[in-house]
């Protein structure tokens, strides 16, 4: 465990009270290339008093983008590409604003290259409890940045990883602010809170506090590419049907360069539990977003939609305004229920690397006055450090090889529930968020026999451990897997003699190891 120490004052900046530079400390940040062609972002925002399926639709097929989506209308972001094609429509509609939005209604938060500066010295200020790191260029190429903060940065540990992301809608300004008064909370208090000091030293935490800086310079919706970066995530089934463990690398041919490279950063880092901020809406949104055959406005609930809502509730609960919300009660909703959203990327985040990343609208304002932002951190604190402890509910444990002891890649699957989570392929090791209860666990891998341990007993206090080791079935250690090995495992099952490595899945050395065994020998596994 590390000595705590405290962030350098000189470095923190004041994101609560808007005071940006006065404690800024030198530094450059990168800008758009010289000679760089922009496209047109005129945005034309729009409303329409119709709620119903097929006005949605008929937005969408425009071009257009739907944002908001409630029993007074529906609110949509429109190019100016698109514009003759809505107004083809014939849809009735009121024009609620422009874009790009003027640049003094965003005096008041950080420039790409402050927030550049300041997640730069505080990582230098702060080199045994941080580490930043660019996870890739926007268009104009900007760095993304992503802050860990841990007791160990840099390595990997035997621990659950979190994230908060934040503004991949480039005008959604407020949850930037939020990760960075998080930042600041989490450095101020290490050594001050036993808690705090906890979450720091048994998770790896990540922030990126800004996946769209060019339209956060601009002050648009869109990358510098008019793209929606929550709308080309790839779409299951049309893009992808299987996940890390079956497809490895996900394939980013022709994505965004936003989106790929945060779908590179999400499969490398095995995060267990995140959340992305957004606004114009004040609830905590949960998977999934969209189900093919589901229509819009329909609820479309994963295989554990108990656990989701549960954790969106976690977050709710303590932000008061999101929680007395009379449009979405307690504050959470499915995100199909509100509005189904093709392309987003927590839905692509559940599905391909098994995180759960809920959707936070923080603000029914989506670029509120800096005066404010001091009442939406103390509306959001408690909630995000409540979130947080969330990782470390349900089991853990490590998957390795049971003969060489190697870290594996594997799908962790808890009763008869198909939705896997998945190990770390260097660290070996896994987090599956559960809700209190009994549980058994499977661990599955190519080439290896499927492992499993039960009666695992989860409360709100207790976090079980359950490794699973795995078993080609070389039962006789020759490196191949043949009749001599099924012949020890039956000398085993008879009582003719006594092998540890006999029990290849778990449950002890029965018929089912002989199963497993045989079919492993048939290539069936």
């Amino acid at each position: 465990m590390l000595v705590p120490i405290r962030i350098n004052a000189r470095v923190r900046t004041h994101f609560r009270r808007g005071l940006w530079g006065l404690a800024i400390l030198g530094g450059a940040a990168l800008i758009p290339t010289a000679g760089f062609a922009e496209p047109d972002h005129t945005t034309y925002v729009i409303r329409t008093s119709a709620i119903d399926t097929s006005t949605v639709q008929a937005i969408e097929a425009a071009g257009g983008v739907i944002d908001h989506f409630d029993g007074n209308g529906t609110r949509a972001y429109i190019l100016q590409e698109h514009w003759n094609a809505f107004l083809a429509t014939g849809i009735v509609y009121t024009l609620e604003s422009m874009q790009p939005i003027p640049e003094k209604q965003r005096s008041a938060y950080p420039s790409y290259a402050e927030l550049t500066t300041y997640l730069t010295n505080v990582a230098n200020a702060n080199p045994t409890l941080c580490r930043l790191i660019s996870i890739g260029q926007s268009v104009q190429g900007r760095e993304i940045w992503a802050l860990q903060i841990t007791d160990q940065p840099g390595t990997d540990e035997d621990e659950p990883e979190f994230a908060y992301l934040s503004t991949m809608h480039g005008d959604e300004t407020v949850g930037t602010v939020l990760c960075l008064n998080f930042i600041d909370y989490l450095l101020e208090n290490f050594g001050q809170s036993d808690e705090i000091t906890a979450r720091i030293n048994e998770t790896e935490i990540w922030i990126l506090p800004l996946l769209n800086p060019d339209g956060y310079e601009m002050g648009i919706r869109w990358n510098a590419n008019n793209a929606d970066l929550n709308r080309v995530f790839p779409e299951w089934p049309l893009h992808f049907r299987g996940n890390i463990a079956s497809e490895g690398s996900p394939d980013t041919a022709g994505r965004q360069p936003e989106v790929a490279a945060l779908m590179n950063w999400s499969v490398e880092n095995s995060i267990n539990l995140s959340a992305n901020y957004h606004g114009g809406a004040l609830v905590a949104n949960y998977p999934y977003d969209e189900i093919p055959g589901i229509p819009s406005g329909v609820e479309a609930p994963t295989t554990e939609d108990a656990l989701l809502a549960s954790l969106a509730s976690s977050y709710a609960d303590r932000n008061p305004p999101m929680l007395a919300s009379p449009t979405f009660p307690g504050g959470i909703t499915n995100g199909s229920a509100w509005y189904s959203v093709s392309g987003g990327m927590g839905d692509w985040h559940y599905r391909y690397t098994g995180t759960i990343d809920m959707t936070l609208e923080v603000s029914n304002i989506k670029n509120p006055a800096g005066n404010t932002l001091n009442t939406f951190w103390d509306d959001n604190r408690d909630a995000m450090l409540d979130y947080l402890a969330r990782v470390h509910q349900g089991i853990r444990g490590g998957v390795r090889d049971k003969k060489t002891n190697a870290a594996l890649l594997a799908s962790i699957y808890v009763d008869n529930n198909p939705q896997p989570t998945f190990s770390d392929a260097d660290q070996g090791d896994y987090h599956r968020l559960l809700l209190p209860g009994t549980y058994s666990i499977r661990a599955e891998a190519p080439g290896y026999i499927p492992y499993t341990m039960t009666n695992l007993v989860v409360t709100e206090n207790t976090q079980p451990r359950a490794d699973l080791p795995l078993s080609t079935g070389d039962i006789n250690d020759d490196n191949v897997v043949d009749a001599l090995d099924l012949q020890l495992l039956v000398n085993v099952i008879l009582g003719r003699s006594e092998d540890p490595a006999a029990d290849v899945d778990g449950n002890g050395v029965s018929a089912t190891d002989l199963q497993h065994l045989v079919n492993r020998i048939l290539g069936r596994l």
